[in-house]
């Protein structure tokens, strides 16, 4: 099983390779929190993600024969990027079989780093039975994403760090896929400060961890916007670490994750992709659970599709407030739209969106149906903008879905 001794030896091996990332505190996020809550910021590694830490650990132990032959790799992106940045800098050949639901900037930015990449199933396991057949057919070195003692090791150095930036820590906060990072900063954490809690996040359509050490038989699969962490079975190696060393796996939603996001961008000015927010997710979600603890939570990546993360921020804006859909009753004549649009300028909202329905209704036929959607500036400001749509005689309608 994994000791701290090879986490030790990787954090040596990897010293000067990967960056070792800030642990910083958060005010904010601890006040919404009821923690003192710290940062690990492994989204600002060169690859955007923790997981070049176990590739860089993995690739430089190769033999001379092994770099000739080359690597490949499975990954929904970020190992696939750490796999692609290193296998280039240390002048190693490598192939990347990436599933097609892996956001366009990891599957640009893992070319980019020179690798050979095949967009090929739609899962992690048929990507993964992919790449399998073809490292046995071209002698290529399988590089597993998790289920690897040096992946393992590599990923738990940064707990090594983590708790020498900041020793009081006395509960870690981590992310679950596959298990790899969190077996190996269990491991580390554990060993260093036994009294240490490490606590894990899956999110709830893709549970494989939580099934596997609880026993449990919640449904998976199907879109997540944590694809990083969207991982159909854990790693056996890793398993056996996380049943001895994790004291808990918990359960968070999509919108649980969306908020963290938004939360992180908006607060401390750093992008998240959904993995990487997860564990916020579950301070938020289960707030009771580390009330008043020292946590150290793990950032564990930021590359998410531009388009996605417009779409996270614009939702996470409906769900603070700050931008509403209304449905405006009024008659059908000249001067109704600017005495409407009037009100809504002297109550402070602007409007972002105009749109007029007269065949689609059941409104009189000298009426019509003016839905706006309005930048605002919270719920309280919404209840005062209606009062004061209402108080001058309208029909007004908050429309929520």
């Amino acid at each position: 099983m994994l000791e701290l001794a090879d986490i030790q030896q990787a954090a040596e091996r990897v010293h000067g390779q990967v960056l070792e990332t800030p642990c910083v505190e958060s005010r904010t996020l601890s006040q919404l929190t009821g923690t003192q809550l710290f940062l690990k910021m492994e989204n600002l590694q060169f690859t955007a993600s923790f997981k070049e830490r176990g590739a860089c650990n993995k690739l430089v132990q190769l033999s001379d024969e092994e770099k000739t032959r080359g690597v490949i790799a499975m990954s929904a992106g970020n190992h696939a990027q750490g796999v692609a940045y290193h296998a280039e800098r240390l002048g190693i050949p490598a192939t990347i079989v990436m599933p097609t639901f892996t956001p366009g900037v990891k599957v640009a930015r893992t070319r980019g780093f020179g690798a050979r990449v095949i967009l090929h199933g739609d899962s992690l396991e048929a990507a993964y039975t992919h790449a399998k057949a073809l490292a046995e057919a071209q002698n290529l070195v399988f590089v597993h994403p998790y289920n690897d003692s040096a992946i393992m090791a590599g990923q738990g150095t940064l707990a090594l760090e983590m708790l020498a930036a900041q020793p009081a820590l006395d509960t870690l906060v981590v992310p679950v896929g596959g298990g790899g990072l969190i077996a190996g900063i269990a491991t580390a954490a554990k060993a260093i400060r036994p009294g240490i809690r490490v606590v894990g996040v899956q999110t709830q359509r893709f549970p494989a961890m939580v099934n596997a050490v609880k026993g449990t038989h919640h449904p998976q699969g199907g879109n997540t916007i944590a694809e990083g962490i969207a991982v159909g079975a854990p790693g056996a190696l890793c398993l056996e670490v996380i049943r001895q060393r994790v004291d808990e796996l918990l359960l968070v939603d999509e919108g649980d994750i969306e908020q963290a996001i938004v939360l992180l961008l908006e607060i401390e000015k750093t992008l998240a992709e959904g993995a990487g927010a997860a564990a916020l997710a579950a301070l938020l979600r289960h707030k009771d659970r580390f009330a008043g603890r020292k946590v150290g939570m793990v950032l564990s990546g930021g590359n998410i599709d531009p388009q996605l993360l417009a779409q996270i921020i614009g939702r996470g804006l409906v769900r603070s407030g700050r931008l509403i859909r209304v449905v405006v009753s009024a008659r059908d004549v000249p001067g109704s739209l600017a005495r409407i649009t009037a009100l809504v300028a002297e109550a402070g909202a602007n409007v972002d969106e105009v749109h007029h329905q007269r065949a689609f209704t059941l409104l009189a036929a000298q009426n019509v149906e003016i839905e706006m959607v309005l930048q605002t500036r919270g719920h309280e400001h919404v209840q005062e903008l209606l009062e004061r749509l209402r108080g001058a005689g309208l029909e007004v309608r908050l429309v929520t879905a």
